[in-house]
């Protein structure tokens, strides 16, 4: 039995969550987002929680049930606070700087690395401190 699954989903502020025969929607201030989910899971959106069940009790629709809770939740996340990955250097010589649209990384080849960052992704390089 999923022990995720059991968990509801509170909707944050500023966030409508819609659903569409086996499709959630969520509507926020970064974006929209939506995911398909199983016929075997039973989606219920109340009181502004998302609350999910099994539609029968089977080996699939327990698997299935924390999975589906897990990206709803990562859809209800990314449109209200978006999604960030924090990632730290280490080591002599490594190094990271912004040169217009590209990431321009010194990580002990014989050359930089440059890296275009895609439409959408913000990068932000702070100065390391010692």
């Amino acid at each position: 039995m999923s022990r995720v699954g059991l968990s509801s989903i509170k909707i944050p502020e500023g966030v409508t969550v819609t659903q569409s025969d086996n499709t959630i929607f969520a509507k926020g201030k970064i974006g929209e987002l939506s995911v398909d989910t199983h016929d075997l899971i039973d989606v219920k959106i109340e009181n502004n929680e998302i609350i999910f069940s099994t539609k029968r009790k089977s080996k699939l629709a327990n698997s299935l049930w924390g999975t589906t809770r897990a990206n709803v939740a990562n859809i209800v996340k990314g449109v209200s606070d978006g999604f960030e990955k924090n990632m730290e250097l280490n080591g002599v010589g490594f190094r990271a700087n912004l040169k217009g649209e590209e990431l321009v990384m010194s990580l002990g080849f014989s050359h930089e690395i440059k890296y275009k960052i895609p439409k959408g992704v913000k990068v932000k390089v702070e100065k390391q401190t010692n």
